[in-house]
């Protein structure tokens, strides 16, 4: 009897040791496919912006990105792959914050699909070099959780199929999810980062932490040349 326990401990203890291989091999296959889709839709963007139709003075490339998921919750990461099979066209832009090294593509909207791929343009925000104030979600346990980091000064960069702009951080700050004074205009083209916070708060996070800045240069046009009624960069201060 005695052995018939031990020969049944054994089979258990391969069952366990087989299951949690084939699971580390599944999440290893995960994050390798999620970081090629990644990549590829980049690619993409990439290669629009070099095509002979799209206008771009310079030559200016889009940067060659990775992506990092070192920072990313584990539900984070799989609804990210998850949402690697639906199809939402080359992004509007990609988001640069070197010093965070922070890429991530810029999609239309902010619906939960597309956070889950990117980040998302906020619906009646400006577009980028617009008059206005455009705001961008992010998760922020995704994409959006280096900005825990981010300091005033800081330079983001967006990169579209036609410019690449240039924002400077100006304010960082933590309001209420019902406080949307912070999409207003303000004195010059700006760009508002929002994500939630506290970063690893478990649950419905109850703030918003929101990152301004301001436009400060593009590789085509001046803040001033995009529209004559617009001041020059760096010459006002921004509230």
């Amino acid at each position: 009897m005695p052995s018939q326990h031990c020969e049944v401990r054994r089979w258990i203890e391969r069952l366990l040791l087989t299951a949690g291989l084939a699971l580390l091999l599944l999440y290893l296959l995960a994050r390798v496919h999620a970081a090629a889709m990644y990549r590829a839709g980049l690619w993409s963007f990439a290669a629009m912006r070099a095509s002979p139709s799209v206008s771009n003075v310079g030559g200016d490339q889009a940067p060659a990105l990775g992506i990092d998921f070192g920072l990313w919750s584990g539900m984070r990461v799989g609804a990210y792959t998850e949402a690697l099979a639906a199809k939402l066209g080359t992004p509007l832009a990609v988001l640069s914050i070197h010093r965070l090294r922070l890429d991530v593509p810029v999609f239309e909207g902010t619906g939960e699909l597309t956070l889950n791929r990117g980040a998302g343009r906020i619906v009646g925000t400006a577009r980028p070099g617009e008059e206005g104030n455009m705001g961008i979600a992010g998760h922020r346990d995704g994409f959006f959780r280096g900005l825990k980091d981010i300091q005033v000064g800081d330079r983001i960069e967006l990169a579209t199929l036609q410019k690449s702009f240039v924002y400077t951080v100006d304010n960082v700050m933590i309001v209420k999810p019902s406080d949307v004074s912070v999409l207003r205009a303000r004195h010059q083209p700006s760009l508002t980062l929002v994500t939630c916070y506290p970063f690893y708060f478990v649950g419905d996070a109850p703030q918003r932490y929101i990152v301004q800045a301001s436009l400060a240069g593009s590789t085509r046009a001046t803040a001033s040349q995009l529209k004559p009624e617009f001041p020059k960069p760096n010459k006002e201060k921004t509230q």
